[in-house]
């Protein structure tokens, strides 16, 4: 995916302190605080537009979100479609998930979503799948006992990689649909590319991962 530059998303996001966490590695283990409350804590990795994490802190006020998105050119409008008056249980990191153990405190986290990652079909580009053994091993540090993924991806050759990496690394799989929208699932927020890729007729594969420990 190509994207562009956008010269004015820096001080856009820099003057938005109350939904754009300008110092997240300084929050590391204290994001309670700065949410003011012991409400779980559930993570987007690669919130994209934020159309996810937005309706989901919306749908969910007891639940405090952070959405990290790598590109300053994309986090920006995730910021937009949190508007003005975003949900106070809501925050944005413009981050690299490869950093994540710097963001999170061991066992901080109660969810971890998932959705639509670049699946990397190339067998020499496994590593970089977000199911990955060193990415697994990242997420199992930082969610508390009983952690979940929730993952979502229109890709079956992915959701086949992910159920193996995820199973071998010891998580328990549980509500695994291998096609979401016809499924008995009532309460799903789409993703923008989730809609788009329905709208297609495209399968939506699911599934929760839970550490089995």
């Amino acid at each position: 995916m190509r994207l562009r530059n956008k010269p004015w998303a820096r001080s856009y996001m820099d003057a938005r302190p109350h939904i754009v966490e300008l110092d997240p590695r300084g929050q590391k283990g204290r994001w309670k605080e700065l949410f003011g409350n012991d409400n779980p804590l559930h993570i987007e990795i690669g919130t994209g537009k934020g159309r996810f994490i937005t309706e989901m802190a919306k749908a969910n006020p007891e639940i405090n979100y952070i959405g990290i998105e790598r590109f300053e050119s994309v986090i920006v409008k995730a910021v937009q479609k949190a508007g003005e008056e975003p949900p106070p249980n809501l925050r944005l990191i413009e981050a690299d998930v490869k950093n994540i153990e710097h963001l999170f405190a061991q066992n901080e986290v109660d969810r971890l979503y998932l959705n639509f990652s670049d699946p990397w079909p190339k067998k020499r580009h496994a590593k970089r799948r977000l199911t990955n053994e060193w990415f697994l091993k990242w997420y199992a540090l930082i969610l508390k006992d009983h952690g979940e993924i929730h993952f979502k991806t229109d890709n079956q050759g992915l959701f086949e990689y992910s159920i193996e990496s995820m199973t071998a690394f010891g998580y328990r799989l549980k509500n695994i649909s291998l096609d979401l929208h016809n499924s008995e699932m009532t309460d799903n927020i789409m993703t923008e590319y989730e809609e788009k890729f329905s709208n297609k007729g495209m399968r939506i594969y699911r599934l929760e991962a839970t550490l089995n420990w």
